[in-house]
């Protein structure tokens, strides 16, 4: 199976090393010319610095390497993949397309695995999710990642080809639940970050995580996800780590809200937008996600963390 990644940031290229340490030959594809002669000429990528990219690593600006492989990794942010799918829906047909973006599209209101379906219909959609950090990937630290593919058959057939000495894969057919849990758990991740710059204390987040979980499984089972993939890697598993790390660029976005310091604009944060599509999936559908709520509209400069805080300590007292 010839393996290739498209996108050449942090976790694009940390996949790309992770696969190449087991003599695999990977294309990866990164749209800008310039970052691709440097990483050429140095087989670095500074996003990841101190990691070395094998020469089993072809990296290109040019797509037609990237189309020439039979599965491509999707490491592009998930707002921004369905433009590249819709550009390049002829040349990604027949092929196996593995999601491994996080976050649901503010104009089809879908996952990453789904809008591949939607746009690409002659693709086998698949969703690659799970706890997991760029650096510790790249590093070859042991990382235990959701492969999420409707057709089990193939979705067998990529769990082997992607799992390495350091990646151990579990396979799933729940696209939904698998793609639901990777975009919820950035929102949660926000808050935790809030609750702590705010300085809210430990105890506080810990009730977040723990509130904030039984609220992404409401939308995920009403949207059709199994109980069972929220409960694994792909969602706790993923809820744990982001809400407790700064290595989660999603939970560090929340520090800053919550201390009403500067966020770097040019760091991709998934949770803004899929918070404010949770919102509006959250009324159409009469779900009540308090903590979704609260972040969307904190995104969007509707409230301040003061006024969002005592939002979420008014409520009502009831039943855990």
């Amino acid at each position: 199976m010839k393996i290739g990644i498209a996108g050449g940031g942090a976790f694009g290229t940390a996949l790309a090393v992770a696969l190449a340490l087991d003599g695999n030959q990977i294309q990866l594809w990164a749209r800008s010319a310039s970052a691709v002669a440097e990483m050429q000429r140095t087989r670095s990528n500074p996003k990841l610095p101190g990691v070395d990219l094998s020469q089993n690593i072809n990296i290109s600006a040019a797509l037609d390497p990237l189309f020439a492989c039979d599965t491509v990794l999707l490491a592009i942010p998930a707002q921004t993949l369905p433009a590249f799918l819709t550009t390049h829906m002829d040349r990604l047909d027949g092929k196996n397309l593995v999601a491994c973006c996080k976050g649901i599209d503010l104009k089809r209101m879908t996952g990453p695995a789904s809008t591949i379906r939607d746009l690409v219909p002659g693709a086998v959609p698949a969703m690659l999710t799970g706890p997991s950090f760029a650096a510790d990937i790249a590093r070859g630290l042991p990382t235990a990642l959701t492969l999420a593919c409707a057709d089990d058959e193939m979705g067998a057939i990529l769990q082997t080809a992607l799992s390495t000495t350091s990646l151990r894969i579990y396979r799933t057919t729940d696209t939904v639940g698998a793609e639901l849990g990777g975009a919820l758990k950035n929102v949660m991740a926000i808050a935790s970050g809030i609750a702590i710059g705010a300085r809210l204390g430990e105890s506080a987040r810990a009730a977040l995580i723990t509130r904030g979980f039984p609220e992404m499984q409401r939308l995920a089972l009403a949207l059709g996800a199994q109980t069972d993939t929220l409960s694994g890697l792909s969602g706790f598993g993923d809820l744990v780590l982001t809400c407790t790390s700064e290595g989660s660029r999603n939970y560090r976005y929340g520090l800053a809200l919550g201390t009403g310091a500067e966020f770097d604009q040019n760091t991709t944060v998934e949770g803004a937008a899929t918070a404010r599509a949770v919102r509006q999936l959250a009324d159409e559908l009469d779900i009540d996600m308090p903590i979704c709520t609260v972040v969307a509209d904190l995104t969007d400069n509707k409230t301040d963390v003061t006024t969002a805080l005592n939002t979420l300590l008014s409520r009502p007292l009831k039943e855990e």
